[in-house]
């Protein structure tokens, strides 16, 4: 009995590193605008309802869905995702929000272990904190920072240029500008969550048309910490 508890161990734990770990070549460029609309809908709430659990195995299912994640790397990824998410939403200044970094870096970097592009890790990274601080720090940038600053962090992972992500961009903005609005007057009721969802649904539905158009070319970027600059 012993032996035969020693080879299943040994079999799960030899399953379980292939499937955290393995380096594959999933389509990143394949996913369901619908679904992701929808499952980020969910995720948004669960952040502002202070519900890391739910995030979690929300955040889970979206790394299946949009990047094709193995089952166990999914909710590694998810863990990863959750705890720059919470930590970000406790800071309150720049500072604060960068102790988010080190969990962000992991978490991109299961995505490219996991996908057919090879981006910048870091650089992704930095892009996706800056669009938390842009939309956390909104009454201190442009209206249309934020658009922008989505744009250029899913332009850094798919390797297109902002320009073809701008739509994109736009549409999240819009949908977190209704977020912001409705909370700023009590609450979102469900009939505003239902407009989120189909905002973010349309986002998707221009990402993926971003980023499965072959002419798009490569963002060239200089990274600044703080800033971007599009070439």
């Amino acid at each position: 009995m012993r032996r035969v508890f020693l080879i299943i161990l040994a079999v799960l734990l030899l399953y379980a590193g292939v499937d955290i770990f393995w380096p594959l070549q999933r389509d990143l460029r394949q996913f369901d605008p619908v679904t992701l609309g929808q499952l980020e809908t969910k995720m948004w709430r669960s952040y502002y309802d202070r519900q890391p659990a739910a995030l979690f195995i929300e955040l889970a299912q979206m790394l299946r869905s949009q990047y094709q994640f193995p089952l166990l790397r999914s909710y590694l990824g998810a863990y990863y995702g959750t705890a720059a998410a919470f930590t970000f939403k406790d800071g309150k200044r720049r500072s604060d929000y960068e102790l988010a970094l080190p969990a962000l870096n992991t978490y991109f970097g299961l995505i490219r272990s996991t996908g057919n592009v090879d981006f910048d890790v870091q650089r992704a990274a930095a892009l996706e904190l800056e669009w938390w601080i842009v939309h956390r720090d909104r009454v201190n940038y442009p209206k249309s920072a934020l658009g922008r600053a989505c744009a250029e962090a899913a332009a850094s992972v798919y390797h297109v240029s902002a320009a073809s992500t701008l739509q994109y961009g736009q549409l999240r903005a819009a949908a977190m500008n209704i977020r912001d609005t409705r909370a700023d007057a009590g609450g979102a009721e469900d009939a505003d969550w239902a407009e989120i969802a189909s905002l973010l649904h349309q986002s998707y539905d221009a990402l993926h048309q971003a980023v499965s158009d072959k002419r798009s070319m490569p963002a060239m970027v200089l990274w600044d910490g703080g800033a971007t600059l599009q070439r």
